[in-house]
């Protein structure tokens, strides 16, 4: 008879922390992505748009992988108002031989915030100066928190500063933060006093309209975006792009399609058919990532399912080794 197990969001909690380990999962997924004939369709999007709602179901098939994972993430970004989090769902983790159920992870969203952390610290760790050790986090989200603290794993930060439009809650975060890493995190009221001389720059919000300006740029500088994960959502001025040194896509085909880039398509600053590297292709070293210190460079993370493969795979592994979770017969 079969059997699978289940995993909640405490379980896991205490099994897949945000480390360096998380970092090397995804930074090998991406490797993967780049180097293998991963299966990955395009992602599956049901909008809510009445109650600021969307729901994305992604997955991919490593080859050599004993599992692969479909995930279903629900984002609803009026659920904070109501005391509730924006984000949640689940992951379901498969036999790739067989297709039989492996293991339900009951997390929360919470197995999607870390790789989407550690996903924002490989980015930082292949395309920001190595020296970089002064951030700014535009939002004040769960993600704002994670993608400082990713940062932070890889590279010498020393200071940062939140903005948020909601000032009252940048502060909060900061004071968080602070306490939490070690460095002084400062809340700013305008976002670019935030950006002015900082090495690293993460956006971490579902705007639909650009909070990152062009001309707001310095020579350096290394820009995260995560947050455009759906066509309507926009948070860096397109002229970024163009003004940009070097435009990294952790896929191309999805930023074409509804990425940061999409926008920059979009009003023509962009050809359609532009080819840029994608965030695999530096790892592996097929592609050139930051050549000068002088440079600007641009992540555009729009969420790929190998990185959910991945982390799913590194929660079922861990869970496996140390007997965590319930087991259940099918």
């Amino acid at each position: 008879m079969a059997t699978f197990k289940i995993l909640t969001q405490r379980d896991l909690r205490e099994i897949v922390p945000l480390d360096l380990k998380a970092v090397e999962c995804i930074e090998d997924a991406f490797h993967s992505l780049a180097t293998r004939s991963v299966a990955m369709p395009p992602i599956l999007r049901l909008d809510i748009p009445e109650h600021r709602g969307e729901v994305d179901v992604k997955t991919a098939y490593v080859p050599g992988l004993d599992g692969f994972a479909i995930k279903i993430s629900p984002g609803f970004f009026d659920n904070p108002k109501a005391g509730l989090p924006s984000t949640n769902g689940m992951m379901v983790l498969l036999c790739s031989k067989t297709g039989l159920v492996k293991a339900l992870l009951l997390d929360d969203g919470y197995l999607t915030d870390v790789r989407t952390a550690a996903a924002g610290a490989v980015a930082a760790k292949y395309l920001a100066r190595k020296d970089a050790c002064v951030a700014a986090i535009l939002g004040a989200g769960m993600q704002a928190r994670l993608q400082l603290q990713a940062l932070a794993l890889v590279r010498p930060i020393r200071e940062a500063r939140i903005w948020a439009r909601d000032t009252g809650r940048a502060r909060v975060v900061a004071r968080d933060l602070s306490a939490q890493l070690g460095f002084p995190v400062f809340a700013q009221a305008e976002a670019h006093k935030a950006v002015a001389g900082a090495h690293v720059i993460i956006t971490t919000t579902p705007a639909v309209q650009p909070i990152l300006h062009a001309t707001w740029l310095e020579p350096g500088q290394h820009v995260t975006a995560m947050g455009s994960d759906a066509e309507s959502k926009n948070e860096i001025d397109p002229a970024a792009i163009v003004r940009s040194d070097l435009y990294i896509a952790d896929s191309l085909k999805q930023t074409r399609r509804l990425g940061e880039l999409h926008h920059a398509i979009k009003i023509g600053a962009i050809a359609s058919d532009a080819s840029f590297p994608e965030l695999g292709e530096i790892i592996a070293g097929s592609k050139m990532g930051r050549q000068s210190e002088t440079q600007i460079t641009i992540a555009d993370l729009t969420g790929t399912g190998i990185q959910d493969t991945a982390i799913a795979t590194l929660a079922f592994a861990r869970a496996e080794a140390v007997g965590a979770g319930t087991v259940f017969e099918a």
